[in-house]
């Protein structure tokens, strides 16, 4: 209340100054400093700045640091983040890395493997082709010589047959057959390729 009191009667100090410099000029007629009024002034300055201090200036600073704060709290924060991603992006490139190695070796089993089974696949159908070929031959060969006992047979037959007409007779004896036979295996023998046949 005295600041307020000491304000207003500074301000009608000043008008009264301006009044009386309006009118002509008073007593004096020159500029009179009055240096109380100037120290009370001076005293509502410093008060008034004091309470602009307290009520505005130091909260707004408290306000501006505890910003301040967070903000260098928030740039440590994101520069302890960024670090983390970087260490995250080295890690997930490590794990692509060691994905990509193990694919290479699975796929590397997996030729192995599908190259073994392909070989032993050629190996068996070979083994059987063989296996069919040798039966083939065999049964080939038995049938050559079925039908080289058919032939012989009727050879012999033929042959007892011819002799019974330039005889006369029919030969029918058992020896006479054995003689047959043993002819015509000399004949056999004797032929071109015969040897091999038997």
């Amino acid at each position: 209340m005295d600041i307020l009191a000491a304000a207003t009667g500074l301000g009608g100090q000043v008008l009264g100054f301006a009044a009386g410099a309006a009118e002509g000029g008073g007593e004096g007629g020159g500029l009179t400093i009055n240096v109380f009024w100037i120290v009370v002034a001076s005293l509502n300055f410093v008060l008034f700045f004091a309470l602009a201090y307290l009520i505005v200036l130091k909260p707004v600073g408290r306000t501006i640091g505890a910003r301040r704060e967070r903000i260098e709290q928030g740039l440590k924060d994101a520069d302890a983040a960024r670090r983390d991603r970087e260490a995250a992006a080295d890690q997930r490139q490590a794990i692509l890395a060691e994905a990509r190695r193990e694919a290479g070796e699975i796929i590397a089993r997996a030729q192995r493997l599908a190259d073994e089974t392909r070989e032993q696949g050629v190996a068996a159908t070979q083994a059987e082709i063989e296996r069919k070929r040798t039966q083939a031959d065999a049964e080939i060969e038995a049938e050559r010589q079925r039908a080289l006992n058919t032939v012989r047979a009727q050879v012999a037959d033929l042959a007892l047959l011819a002799a019974g007409k330039v005889v006369g007779e029919t030969l029918s004896d058992q020896r006479e057959r054995r003689l047959v036979d043993e002819f015509l295996a000399q004949v056999t023998a004797q032929a071109p390729g015969g040897a091999e046949r038997n």
